[in-house]
């Protein structure tokens, strides 16, 4: 059984891993929706330490990071989900809906859930339509390059 854990991001350890995991993951989206300027991509180690969002960890028995997300309350009653990354060598193996299914047990007061994707990654469009996220707005971000945003109600 794969284990959800909150990330302590003063771990080097644990940023090694999820740094890794990130420059993975985000390599991948950036080639999907042919945007390489994607801010995960630019973010050192040293950044990463000092983000702000809560993140948690799915972890196989053997230690590996195998996905992780990130969130953040930005305005009360508002929990925006700020990154979702999964190791491509574990992809289609429901770790994202893992993550997204614990993150919505363990913040069910919110009202409204928050996530923005490329228009072009579509496992990601589809994974957040599957668990009931709307499309609520695109923005393009450079020439070519789109942004949805998707909201889902909480208090399901």
């Amino acid at each position: 059984m794969n284990t959800i854990i909150r990330l302590n991001l003063q771990d080097e350890s644990t940023i090694d891993d999820l740094w890794s995991l990130q420059h993975k993951a985000y390599r991948l989206e950036a080639e999907l929706i042919g945007f390489h300027e994607i801010p995960p991509l630019m973010e050192t180690r040293d950044m990463l330490k000092g983000a702000s969002e809560v993140f948690y960890g799915c972890w196989d028995n053997n230690g590996e990071l195998m996905g992780a997300v990130a969130i953040a309350e930005e305005q009360p009653g508002q929990l925006t989900v700020t990154r979702m990354m999964v190791n491509p060598e574990h992809f289609r193996k429901g770790i994202a809906s893992r993550l997204l299914e614990y993150v919505f047990e363990q913040y069910s007061h919110m009202a409204l859930f928050i996530v923005s994707t490329g228009r072009k990654n579509t496992p990601a469009v589809q994974l957040y339509t599957r668990h009931g996220f709307v499309a609520a707005g695109v923005v393009e971000v450079v020439p070519g390059v789109e942004l949805v945003e998707f909201h889902r109600s909480g208090s399901r």
